[in-house]
């Protein structure tokens, strides 16, 4: 005997299905879609908190998709979903919950290699994981791709991390992939599907293995991070166990005398950035130096204006220049990493040009 067509909505916590819709598989996307509806919105919710803007994007693109749903499609569902609860005791799959399975029977080390492995670096996708790669690194591996590959991949990336990309590539092959690109067609499924996973399985997948932080480079930004009392004390206290490891330390770090290693126009951009107080209380513990540095980037009468400022502030605490300091060279850091200045530990380190 056949049915009625049926539809489906939630009301007050309830779903409402009426008869005779076309009894159909329903995929994994759909079923959750279907289990929540049918939660509704008390019982729903606490779900809900706990995804991303993805999934739940997903989600809703699932329900406003879901047409017609069946009572017997319904019993089945809770039915199979009831039985996988009972007998798996979690139907949760992600990160956590593996990393929790893996630290049953693994070594922490172990657990934390093959996470690391997974999850690449930070990124919901292949291409979001993309546009936290190095532009060197991510070119060095696309120079050995056909071009093609090479203009879809950018193509994906954000424009600025891809004009990044792009001016790391040899000459010759970033010509031809701009060409490619002015030229390029919307991609098939199938073949951004090749691409994706060649790039997950060939790339990402070894990057964590190959481009593991430098242990020294990340002492340096907690050294960074100390007052001058106490980095003092630290770095005295290294140089007697490890003088190489001390000195590189001190190569890596960067501090707020390296400031004046900023041009023109990167300090001028950093005073722009900061408020008047902090910088006042950072110069009033700086040496000459670094003081006259900052006084000639600015306007004669900013300068006596800021000399004013920092003789009218009387004695200061060290921990609280410490912290302007700090804070200075953190906006500084800021700025670089959004490509407004440029910062380095040695101005003759850059080439020079006549």
């Amino acid at each position: 005997m056949s049915q009625a067509p049926a539809t489906m909505n939630a009301n007050n916590g309830k779903l409402i299905v009426e008869k005779n819709a076309a009894h159909r598989e329903l995929n994994g996307d759909e079923k959750a879609a279907v289990v929540l509806l049918a939660l509704g919105p008390d019982f729903g919710r606490p779900i809900f908190e706990e995804l991303d803007e993805i999934e739940i994007r997903q989600l809703s693109r699932a329900m406003v998709n879901l047409g017609p749903i069946t009572q017997q499609m319904l019993d089945d569902l809770f039915v199979n979903f009831v039985t996988s609860l009972t007998s798996n005791g979690s139907l949760s799959g992600n990160a956590d919950s593996t990393e929790r399975l893996l630290l049953s029977f693994l070594s922490p080390e172990r657990v934390d290699s093959i996470m690391e492995e997974i999850r690449g670096p930070a990124g919901r996708n292949i291409w979001e994981k993309l546009s936290n790669v190095q532009e060197d690194v991510l070119a060095s591996f696309l120079k050995n791709e056909y071009p093609q590959t090479v203009a879809v991949v950018l193509s994906k990336l954000t424009t600025d991390h891809a004009s990044r990309v792009l001016g790391s590539l040899p000459e010759e092959l970033a010509m031809d992939v701009v060409a490619r690109m002015l030229a390029l067609e919307p991609v098939q499924k199938e073949i951004l599907d090749k691409i994706e996973n060649t790039l997950r399985t060939e790339f990402m997948s070894t990057l964590s293995h190959t481009r593991r932080r430098d242990s020294h480079e990340q002492m340096a930004d907690i050294f960074n991070a100390f007052d001058r009392q106490t980095e003092a004390r630290f770095l005295t206290s290294l140089e007697e166990l490890n003088r190489e490891s001390a000195d590189r330390i001190k190569a890596l770090m960067f501090t707020f005398d390296d400031l004046t290693n900023l041009e023109s126009a990167g300090i001028q951009t950093l005073l722009q950035s900061v408020e008047k107080g902090e910088l006042s209380l950072a110069l009033k513990g700086a040496n000459d130096a670094t003081k006259d540095y900052f006084f000639r980037n600015m306007s004669a009468r900013a300068a006596k204006n800021l000399k004013e400022d920092m003789e009218a502030m009387g004695p200061v605490r060290l921990k609280d220049v410490d912290e302007a300091q700090s804070k200075l060279v953190n906006i500084a850091k800021d700025l670089s990493a959004r490509g407004e200045i440029v910062i380095s530990k040695n101005r003759g380190d850059e080439e020079m040009v006549a």
